[in-house]
């Protein structure tokens, strides 16, 4: 079996974790929680990778995550007080800079100590503001502040066509390590499902589908093809009387993007699927859309929705994690699984630093959903 392969409970105690893969952008929490609704600043803590932090937003703009531990005695710095340019450690007064994580102050010491302050630095990690998240990136050595910028793989964008669109975010934890999270994000079989509803698809909707993967750097693509006919939200983009085409892409860590063009109308959409913790996770949707633009309440409306479809995926892997305690020996079948064989094989080329693509050529899988 492929290493990567690993059987976890839904408790952290129990069961062997996943290999987590370090020197990538994750994103940590939602941009808007870093400002209260009185435009205060606010401190916000995350986990991504075990790894605890803290993230705050300083008056100038700039968004800032450090490791959520004083250098001095380990308390919390979330526990501290951040005035919009300094946050200060609550145990004994130290004060830090956030952005380079640069000790400003120590209260304690007098005009015969020689220590500088300027000399110490909390952790801190890189972080950028992009598409309503705060990305923060995780460098295998657990500090980014010796990171140069320039050299950092870009963040991702939710890619948009048109300079007028409405956007959503959706997000939600579940138990179970990332790769349980990711094969149950690519996987295809599904949705009859676990997806069943009128708004969606029923059982009885199940018939073979044919889709082309091609290869692309450090993933796979579902080539364009005409989106599943079984499926009530893509049949409403009928209305436009344009033929409908999309294109559903997965790369590491963690991302699927899918893109959905009918002439100028067009549906985009980026999904994460974050490691929290060895066995836990969280998924994340971005998207943006100017289908139905001028329809009334369509933004609720879609969240309502989006909302339902990633709640379904939520209890499943709460339902799966009770079965995962007991370690059961799992498997991969073919054609339906293969997308998840591509992962573990990209991921472990990752790993061990090899430049090998488990795709070298477009292929035709077929299976039925």
């Amino acid at each position: 079996m492929n290493p990567l392969i690993q059987i976890v409970s839904a408790t952290p105690a129990a069961g062997p974790s996943t290999t987590l893969l370090y020197d990538d952008w994750y994103p940590a929490i939602r941009a808007a929680r870093l400002t209260s609704r009185f435009g205060r600043r606010k401190l916000r803590t995350a986990t991504l990778l075990e790894i605890p932090l803290v993230l705050g937003r300083r008056d100038d703009g700039s968004v800032f995550a450090l490791r959520d531990s004083c250098p001095h005695r380990g308390i919390p710095l979330s526990v501290g007080w951040f005035d919009g340019h300094s946050l200060t450690c609550r145990y004994h007064g130290w004060r830090f800079e956030p952005c380079s994580g640069r000790c400003e102050h120590i209260p304690s010491l007098t005009v015969a100590d020689p220590l500088d302050p300027t000399r110490i630095y909390a952790q801190t990690f890189p972080a950028i503001e992009q598409d309503g998240y705060v990305w923060v990136f995780i460098p295998r050595t657990g500090s980014g502040r010796r990171l140069d910028p320039s050299a950092l793989p870009p963040v991702p964008v939710l890619r948009t066509f048109s300079p007028r669109f409405r956007t959503a975010h959706l997000s939600a934890e579940l138990p179970c390590n990332v790769d349980h999270g990711i094969i149950g994000l690519m996987d295809p079989a599904h949705g009859p499902f676990v997806h069943q509803a009128w708004w969606w698809r029923s059982r009885a909707s199940i018939r073979e589908k044919t889709k082309r993967f091609e290869p692309i750097p450090e993933g796979f693509r579902m080539s364009a093809h005409a989106p599943s006919a079984n499926s009530a939200p893509y049949k409403l983009l009928g209305v436009y009387g344009q033929p409908v085409e999309t294109t559903i892409d997965f790369t590491l860590p963690n991302r699927r993007t899918e893109i959905i063009r009918c002439g100028d109308k067009w549906f985009s959409s980026l999904t994460t699927v974050t490691p929290v913790t060895a066995n836990t996770c969280r998924i994340d949707v971005v998207a943006a859309w100017n289908v139905f633009y001028r329809v009334p309440f369509v933004t609720p409306i879609a969240k309502f929705f989006g909302a339902r479809f990633v709640r379904q995926d939520q209890i499943t892997m709460i339902q799966q994690a009770e079965g995962l305690r007991y370690n059961p020996t799992l498997m991969l079948i073919d054609d339906a699984d293969r997308p998840a064989k591509w992962y573990f094989a990209l991921k472990q080329a990752r790993l061990e630093g090899v430049d090998q693509h488990p795709l070298p050529e477009p292929v035709e899988l077929h299976w039925r959903s």
